[in-house]
């Protein structure tokens, strides 16, 4: 039996998995991305991880049959050039290439929002569709499309930002420098802001007994009765179903997969954003409509992409 290797770049975190041809994480290795540093010695410590991983798995680099690895930023697929990834400080590293070199095993690199998508679209939330799209609401809204099996990401590698459409004009200034994105309303950064705000204009919300203000925070006051932590719900689902709809009408997939924190919110967050979807969009009246649920494979998605990225291509 071959095996391949994921590995997931975060700013925080180098983890890297074997996956068996069943997708699934048979063993990991995780170590610290330790910023700032240069992206050779970044990269070293990837093949570092996935040595580690292969070892824990008792296996050797002889039976990997690829490895791929999902990094924030502008990845040109391609070549594996990591063309642009800024809270990495990565500019045209040719990452594909290093690890190649370090491992003697073919690699594939991959923007990690398209690699988590692909993920959930082989053996997660999305499986058994041709067309998939999948959100991820966290400190930012993460987005990755599967068009006929393949991730789509533009002719320049930059597609599917889906969190940069504005849905608010004037709205709230978002990271990337336009007013009133989906990620400024929709994410879980957007949701404590409404939470803070609302707070601030009702000083007699239960929210205020809670601690510190976070994802879960309006979602707990409603549940006790609380109409600030209501209202903070009732608007963030509103915006969250207006940017979902967007998506659906454009691209009209099999399955939307949204994951993140909030959701494990459950059925609180699903049923009323799926009456609110519902209601919006283009194929309401239609026949079939696409299906909205929760991502199922969490963090484990971006290494089971990742892995099975030579595959894709």
């Amino acid at each position: 039996m071959l095996y391949h290797v994921g590995i997931d770049l975060g700013g925080t975190n180098i983890v890297a998995g074997v996956v068996n041809e069943s997708f699934e994480i048979i063993s990991r290795a995780k170590l610290p991305t330790a910023r700032p540093r240069s992206a050779r010695e970044i990269l070293f410590d990837c093949a570092r991880a996935v040595r580690q991983a292969v070892e824990s798995a008792g296996l050797s680099m002889d039976v990997i049959e690829a490895v791929g690895i999902g990094s924030p930023g502008t990845i040109d697929s391609d070549r594996g050039v990591i063309e642009y990834a800024n809270n990495l400080d990565f500019y045209d590293v040719p990452a594909a290439d290093i690890l190649g070199e370090l491992l003697s095993r073919p690699v594939h690199a991959e923007n990690d929002a398209n690699a988590a998508a692909y993920g959930e679209y082989l053996a997660g939330s999305a499986k058994g569709a041709k067309n998939a799209v999948c959100i991820t609401l966290g400190t930012g809204v993460g987005g990755g499309v599967i068009i006929d099996g393949r991730i789509y990401s533009g002719f320049n590698y930059a597609g599917a930002e889906l969190g940069h459409m504005v849905i608010e004009v004037d709205g709230p200034e978002c990271t990337c420098g336009r007013r009133g994105c989906f990620e400024v309303f929709s994410s879980a950064t957007g949701l404590v802001r409404m939470t803070r705000e609302a707070m601030k204009a009702h000083p007699e919300s239960v929210m205020h007994t809670m601690g510190e203000p976070g994802g879960r925070t309006a979602f707990n006051a409603m549940r006790q009765g609380d109409s600030a932590g209501k209202e903070v719900v009732d608007s963030y689902i509103k915006y969250l179903a207006a940017g979902i709809a967007n998506v659906i009408n454009i691209f009209q997939p099999e399955i939307l997969s949204i994951g993140g924190g909030v959701c494990n919110e459950g059925d609180a967050l699903l049923n009323p954003l799926k009456e609110a979807v519902a209601g919006e969009v283009y194929t309401r009246r239609g026949q079939k409509n696409t299906k909205i649920v929760i991502a199922t494979l969490g963090n484990d998605a971006g290494i089971i992409g990742a892995a099975f990225l030579g595959q894709e291509k």
